[in-house]
Order: C-alpha cells, then sequence, then structure tokens
C-alpha cells in the first residue's frame, strides 16, 4: 500500500504560477504510476496529468497541456504538478493517485488517492 499527500495549494492570480506536491510513504514509490486530477464544485473529478513509474512517460488533458508538467523524483517519492499561466477555470480541489493495476485516465485505475489540495484562481 502507498499513502499520498498533496500539499501546495493556495490563491493565486491568473497567469500566475504554482507547484503541487504529492509525497507518498509506504511501498516503493517507483512502483507506482502517478496521476493528478482535479473536482471542481458541482462537477465531476477530471483527469489532468499522468506519469509512469520511471517517470518517462507523460501524459496530459488538453485543457493544461502546454501549461502544467508533471515530474516526479522517486529517491524522495514524491511527485509535482507545476502549473504555470493559471486560468479561473482551473480553480478545483487538485488530488494525486498512485496506481499499480496499469496506467491510465480513467479514476478506475488509481487504486490510492490523496485528500487533496485546494487551488483557487481569481481573474
Amino acid at each position: 500500500q502507498v499513502q499520498l499527500v498533496e500539499s501546495g495549494g493556495g490563491l493565486v492570480q491568473a497567469g500566475g504560477s504554482l507547484r503541487l506536491s504529492c509525497t507518498a510513504s509506504g511501498r516503493a514509490f517507483s512502483t507506482y504510476n502517478i496521476g493528478w486530477f482535479r473536482q471542481a464544485p458541482g462537477k465531476e473529478r477530471e483527469f489532468v496529468a499522468l506519469i509512469s513509474g520511471s517517470g518517462g512517460s507523460t501524459y496530459y488533458a488538453d485543457s493544461v497541456k502546454g501549461r502544467f508538467t508533471i515530474s516526479r523524483d522517486n529517491a524522495k517519492s514524491t511527485a509535482y504538478l507545476q502549473m504555470n499561466w493559471l486560468k479561473p477555470e482551473d480553480t478545483a480541489v487538485y488530488f494525486c493517485a498512485a496506481s499499480d493495476l496499469g496506467t491510465g485516465t480513467a479514476r478506475q485505475f488509481y487504486n490510492y488517492w490523496g485528500q487533496g489540495t485546494h487551488i483557487t484562481v481569481s481573474s
């Protein structure tokens, strides 16, 4: 099993940047694919980005491509989501998730979840 804790959320103006961290404890971090998801008020939780266990493969939702960068440091058991050029529509609770079931954008692939960190982007 793995436990995940997100940090780095907060309030930022449109056009600004934030970096989220997802720190894991438990089983070897590198054996998990990591995904970031977000959930805005009244909306479904949606996929944002994913990274393979080795860090060699990444994939992004179209809505964040070119603005967000996912990365990981397996030695620190931490994954990151660098968010640049933030927009008000990026406002949401951001969750990191871990999968040892495979890789994909669907929530069903991820069997471990953090508690979420809130991002508010003001216009």
